[in-house]
């Protein structure tokens, strides 16, 4: 999916992303010193797209750090064969509450 952050300037910042979602929550994974990790410390505000430009989906919400219960984490293993409890630059997980959805 496609993150959408803001910056302390207020600037956008736009980047693709892994993610899952349970019970409603939308779940990513990224670098803790990364551009959208530090925006979203600052601004919990988001915006996910999913790819498809022809049935267009879109949330809004807010964001938070979490620790990933082990549900999240076989979500990732098997999404994407990947073990997030032992990847050494992705370690920090973000929990998107939903406010907003947009379908096309």
């Amino acid at each position: 999916m496609w993150v959408a952050t803001v910056r302390p300037t207020g600037q956008p910042h736009l980047v693709p992303v892994w993610f899952v979602v349970e019970a409603e929550r939308w779940y990513l994974c990224t670098a803790p010193g990364s551009v959208k990790a530090r925006n979203l410390q600052a601004n919990p505000n988001i915006a996910l797209a999913l790819e498809d430009g022809s049935n267009p989906y879109i949330v809004e919400g807010e964001a938070q750090p979490v620790q990933p219960t082990l549900e999240i984490i076989e979500k990732f293993k098997t999404k994407y064969d990947w073990d997030i409890t032992h990847d050494a630059e992705y370690t920090q997980v973000f929990e998107v509450r939903i406010k907003k959805r947009v379908m096309g």
